[in-house]
């Protein structure tokens, strides 16, 4: 389990959300920064082939690009998340619930 999940979900926990409600939206977060890090594993390859159409294109050029991609896939992501989880009351996984009852 990756350090920030580690805090998050043992945080959120106490305020009240289930492990699987709060992992589903670590990952909405997580995935779409995938687009502007260079440390994504397909970023030089990206990089590589946008370089053969466009010579003086460089990494900030690449990360500028992608970046409206990256915004509207959070704004779009995360209100799936909520219509569907608090709007419609749905589970993210089967068997999973969106509350979690903590009794010390």
């Amino acid at each position: 389990m990756g350090s920030d999940r580690a805090i998050f979900v043992p945080m959120l926990m106490l305020v009240g959300y289930a492990p699987e409600t709060i992992q589903a939206a670590y990952r909405i977060g997580d995935s779409v920064t995938n687009l502007i890090t260079p440390m994504m594993s397909y970023f030089g390859l990206i990089l590589a082939v946008a370089a053969r159409y466009k010579r003086d294109l460089g990494i900030g050029t690449l990360i500028a690009t992608m970046l409206p991609y990256t915004l509207v896939f959070l704004v779009g992501w995360s209100v799936f998340f909520y219509l569907w989880v608090f709007v419609a009351g749905m589970p993210v996984g089967p068997g999973s619930a969106t509350y979690f009852n903590f009794t010390p």
